[in-house]
């Protein structure tokens, strides 16, 4: 349950940071951000893998970039619906589905599925020389 909360806070923050780079996208505030994450998750949770069935063979041609299509529409729809979100066209919507999908996958994925934020450890061992593994 947690991990819900969290994720929903990093796509309000995706959209705030969408609505920072972009001219087209405008937040009237952190509220309206927070519900926009709300019913874009909602969305995302139930239209986009419909509308990802149907457009599969766009999507192959595109090697999965039409999937940024798919989600700059969600994001249109979601303008349209929350009062305090608004994007002014589908380039808007393209560029700002583009950024919301990599900020959130950036934050997402230092979090499990319990919600604890988790990091990597890696450790560098000298082989032969001046050779690293």
């Amino acid at each position: 349950m947690v991990g819900l909360f969290l994720r929903w806070f990093i796509l309000t923050l995706a959209i705030i940071v969408a609505a920072y780079f972009l001219d087209g996208i405008h937040v009237a505030g952190f509220a309206s951000a927070f519900f926009a994450a709300a019913l874009l998750g909602i969305l995302n949770a139930f239209f986009r893998p419909v509308l990802f069935i149907l457009t599969l063979p766009i999507n192959v041609l595109t090697l999965g970039l039409f999937t940024f299509v798919i989600n700059a529409l969600l994001l249109l729809m979601v303008s349209g619906v929350i009062g305090g979100l608004i994007v002014d066209g589908f380039g808007a919507a393209l560029l700002g589905s583009l950024i919301i999908s990599l900020v959130s996958w950036l934050l997402s994925s230092f979090i499990n599925d319990r919600g604890r934020v988790e990091s990597l450890n890696i450790e560098l061992h000298r082989k032969r020389g001046d050779h690293w593994e």
